[in-house]
């Protein structure tokens, strides 16, 4: 594969990659309907593939608009990062608060038949 060729492909991924993490980091906590697990996806083939590349253009040939875009993307995932967090954690706290509430609801004191059976039984 031709140095250009590479190149080309390196800023290629590296484009789609940034246009991943724009769209990712603009929707999660904004827009509901948003689907986290295709941009994931897309995101990992991005970085797979971008590790792929670094194999054949080591990092020391690359461009200098290479190193400042990879620049650029690293802050992005960094605050990618905080963000996936942030909607994890709060997927988990209603995750919590259905499990409690479905709790509750069986708590009310009363016995399903299959309880009321098993307790005259004993």
């Amino acid at each position: 594969m031709s140095s250009q060729n590479s190149d080309d492909r390196v800023t290629k991924v590296l484009g789609r990659l940034n246009a991943i993490l724009e769209k990712e980091n603009a929707a999660l906590g904004t827009d509901p309907n948003f689907d986290v697990n295709a941009s994931n996806i897309n995101k990992s083939r991005c970085l797979y593939e971008l590790s792929a590349l670094t194999k054949t253009v080591p990092p020391q040939n690359m461009s200098r608009s290479h190193g400042q875009m990879l620049r650029v993307i690293h802050e992005k995932l960094e605050r990618n990062t905080l963000k996936v967090k942030a909607h994890l954690d709060a997927v988990r706290n209603v995750t919590d608060l259905l499990r409690d509430a479905a709790r509750e609801a069986e708590a009310d004191g009363t016995y399903t038949a299959e309880q009321f059976y098993l307790r005259e039984a004993g």
